[in-house]
């Protein structure tokens, strides 16, 4: 009871204001629509500054106006510096094209008995061209061996020839210099 009048006046004051942040608290709470409206603004600005993010991503990894213009100048230079190899590229790319997309029923009824034809057909082919490229390198092969059977049948001789010279110089040397007997 001995309390300070101050005292007591300054626990009430924080009281009060306690109660009164739980007041507003509670009626924070209880106000769905208030909480709702600001749930949703939240979520908005959320979404804002994402898609602010985002644009700069895609910004910066957009190429600028200049980058375009300087890659299609270099496009055309190589398409007019080069215009077989660009057709074959773009047949290439075709082709690859072509083989990753899948085919459809309708293909694989109509198309199917050709393309397994045409399918062994190239393989047929294939296989005759690597016969002939075996036949090709046996051939070779054959030939080299027997260029170089030549070429060493040929110095062989050479050497013979060589060193029956060297022989007849070697005899007549001895022969010149050996002392005459008469």
């Amino acid at each position: 009871m001995g309390q300070d009048p101050d005292t007591i006046r300054s626990e009430i004051e924080a009281t009060r204001e306690r109660m009164g942040d739980t007041v507003d608290a509670l009626a924070y709470k209880a106000d769905v629509k208030s909480r709702a409206k600001d749930s949703v603004n939240e979520k908005v600005d959320s979404i804002k500054s994402k898609v602010t993010g985002v644009t700069g991503t895609v910004s910066d990894a957009t190429p600028s106006t200049g980058d375009v213009k300087h890659a299609a100048r270099r496009g055309k230079g190589l398409a007019q510096d080069n215009p077989i190899g660009l057709a074959i590229g773009s047949v290439a790319v075709g082709f690859l094209a072509g083989l990753l997309v899948p085919s459809t029923r309708v293909e694989d009824e109509k198309i199917g008995p050709m393309a397994d034809s045409l399918k062994e057909q190239v393989k047929e082919t294939a296989q005759v061209a690597v016969e002939h490229g075996k036949e090709a390198a046996q051939d070779a092969g054959q030939a080299a061996a027997q260029a170089a059977k030549e070429a060493g049948q040929s110095h062989a001789e050479d050497a013979k020839s060589d060193l029956r010279d060297q022989a007849e110089q070697g005899r007549d040397r001895v022969a010149s210099s050996a002392p005459t007997s008469s």
